[in-house]
């Protein structure tokens, strides 16, 4: 746990925020590569639903909604609370279910547990007031649903569909931790599948299927995985069933995606509260058929974008011991391998001249540089050997690295070494856009080149 919180600071993926001022409990900044990581990831993901399944649509809905919605939602209720225990000695407060009878800090008494709600309350206008109340969403689905008829007649969709969302919640934590795992500012992937209640329980298996076999598409390891069928007891107020897909974390299994049954509960609740018949009528039945009106039943799928990146780094992370190239001297050195999917890859090329003291090499490099930065995140290193700065790049997972030598000086060809198998090919340079994306794109483009060894 402690070399991947250091590994992110060091190389730019994530930062303490506020960092000068002491910093700011649970909030993280993401970095250069960070960021990269996080875009790719929510690429990837939007990518497999709008394009890989049919009849899935996007949205982007306002963080700020009426405090109805919230209200009707179930958010303002006593189900959508932890409960708090507070110290009579130091006063710090913790989540009940993760104490015994003593504090954790100073080992004091602790009071009664009380509910303590999660919401984040926040004011509308220049008076702050009951009645400029309002919250920051807990959870993205509800824009979804205040839209599910806009989205219904706009875009002349029929029953079963999706509608998926990306972007940021928010919730009030008493205990944040764990790094980037538990925190109050997040962002979460969401699809919501509006289906026929007979067909309900068919589709939570179907997409619970799919959503475990896109972590392991994406190189997460089969036995790092499992799914946890959560209790009737402790399902969230919504949810008719829950499965968790958890992740073997350092500090042990975590839920890094859930997968509901939310029935009728919304849409219903959401109708009750505004007035609006929020059923759904199939206009296209016959004149044989019932003309049916219902409430359809949701399938979500739910995952936090900050969760799934630190399951692939953590399970991407390896130190290899005498380093990855064998010498003639034994050496103690450990060199660390992010073995990150292309996919997402917060730099997919690096490109490097041989020594930077020989200003025709750097020349050419920082050509090649400039040749391929329009088409794919590069990296243009020169400081230290060679060596090194292939070790640089393999520790932040970058696939492939282009080495401009003085034999491309006279060819006009460079070197392309693959992260993983250490295997190099020779390329042409008006072919390295064409090749490179070939690469990035089939596992096996590799083998059909001349290898150096």
């Amino acid at each position: 746990m402690e070399k991947i919180v250091s590994l992110c600071k060091r190389r730019g993926f994530i930062y303490p925020s506020s960092e000068i001022y002491g910093g700011f409990s649970s909030s993280y900044d993401f970095g250069p590569l960070g960021v990269e990581m996080k875009n790719n990831i929510k690429k990837v993901w939007w990518e497999e639903m709008t394009k890989n399944h049919e009849n899935i649509v996007g949205l982007d809905a306002a963080i700020l909604m009426s405090p109805k919605v919230w209200q009707a939602s179930g958010h303002l209720a006593a189900g959508f609370a932890d409960e708090l225990a507070e110290c009579k000695n130091c006063h710090k407060r913790f989540r009940a279910d993760e104490i015994g009878k003593r504090c954790p800090e100073c080992g004091g008494e602790l009071m009664e547990p009380r509910k303590f709600n999660l919401m984040m309350k926040t004011f509308i206008g220049p008076i702050e007031d009951k009645a400029a109340v309002t919250y920051l969403r807990a959870e993205t689905c509800q824009g979804i649903y205040m839209n599910f008829e806009n989205v219904l007649n706009s875009m002349r969709l029929k029953i079963p569909l999706g509608i998926c969302q990306i972007g940021k919640a928010f919730r009030n934590e008493i205990t944040p931790k764990d790094f980037v795992y538990r925190i109050r500012e997040f962002e979460q992937m969401e699809m919501q599948w509006f289906c026929h209640p007979k067909d309900a329980e068919k589709y939570f298996d179907f997409w619970l299927n799919e959503r475990i076999n896109w972590y392991l598409k994406l190189g997460i390891k089969k036995e790092n995985l499992r799914i946890f069928e959560v209790p009737e007891k402790e399902r969230a107020h919504y949810a008719k069933r829950q499965i968790d897909i958890q992740y073997k974390f350092p500090f042990g299994w975590k839920e890094i995606e859930g997968v509901h049954n939310r029935g009728d509960w919304d849409l219903s609740n959401h109708s009750k509260h505004s007035g609006k018949d929020l059923r759904y009528f199939d206009p296209s039945a016959g004149s044989g058929q019932a003309k049916e009106k219902y409430f359809p039943h949701i399938i979500e799928t739910s995952v936090g974008v900050e969760r799934s990146l630190f399951a692939f780094l953590c399970d991407a992370y390896q130190e290899i011991k005498g380093g990855r190239t064998k010498t003639t001297k034994p050496t103690k050195e450990v060199e660390i391998l992010l073995k990150l999917d292309k996919k997402i890859a917060p730099i997919k090329v690096a490109v490097l001249p041989l020594v930077r003291n020989k200003p025709e090499l750097v020349k050419k490099a920082k050509e090649v540089y400039q040749l391929l930065k329009p088409h794919f995140i590069c990296q243009y290193d020169e400081l230290g050997s060679i060596g090194r700065r292939y070790r640089r790049q393999d520790e932040i997972g970058t696939p492939l690295a282009v080495t401009v030598d003085f034999e491309s000086l006279k060819k006009n060809d460079v070197t392309i070494r693959d992260r993983d198998s250490l295997k190099q090919i020779r390329v042409e340079i008006p072919k390295l856009k064409e090749v490179i994306q070939k690469i990035l794109e089939d596992e096996e483009f590799l083998k059909l080149g001349k290898i150096i060894r």
